[in-house]
């Protein structure tokens, strides 16, 4: 791994970092599992970097290596998310502090998104990031109408969730 790579990869996710966060507040409860997770998924952003050849955003693949890793240890065990260790890049990532004042604002919108299974999670989530439904298509490798059709179906269970 050459010296330019790995200070591109510390650099787009320094900017991209809060992508990881919220992530991690949809799939965690605690602040152990958030940060356990968010281990996680800095360990399997720089693993896969390499092979990022620049075909969509950063951030676009990165929600999509995100999303997946999160999925995976969500269905592996819904209480406790094993990690791996650091590589040694990991720890030259500067984290700043999560500021959760606005996603406190939204509670019960998070414990109603709770209720959903991991993939409606997924779409719900690049829903709120403002994704239109063609990066919503591309990142959850569904077609245009059925990411369209989900969404709706997911709207109607969270209204029915919120307003029971």
């Amino acid at each position: 791994m050459t010296k330019e790579l790995e200070h591109n990869f510390v650099k787009e996710l320094e900017e991209n970092q809060n992508i990881v966060h919220k992530i991690c507040k949809i799939y965690t409860d605690d602040a152990h599992a958030h940060n356990d997770l968010f281990q996680e998924i800095t360990i399997q952003l720089w693993k896969a970097y390499p092979k990022f050849r620049g075909d969509a955003k950063f951030s676009t693949w990165m929600y999509r290596i995100a999303l997946n890793t999160a999925i995976t240890l969500y269905r592996k065990s819904k209480r406790q998310i094993r990690t791996q260790d650091f590589d040694a890049v990991v720890h030259k990532v500067k984290s700043t502090a999560y500021d959760d004042t606005e996603e406190q604002q939204l509670a019960l919108m998070y414990d109603a998104i709770k209720q959903l299974n991991d993939i409606e999670k997924a779409l719900v989530f690049l829903y709120l990031e403002d994704k239109n439904y063609k990066e919503i298509s591309s990142t959850m490798g569904i077609s245009e109408v059925n990411a369209r059709v989900k969404m709706n179906r997911i709207k109607t269970k969270l209204k029915n969730i919120l307003n029971p």
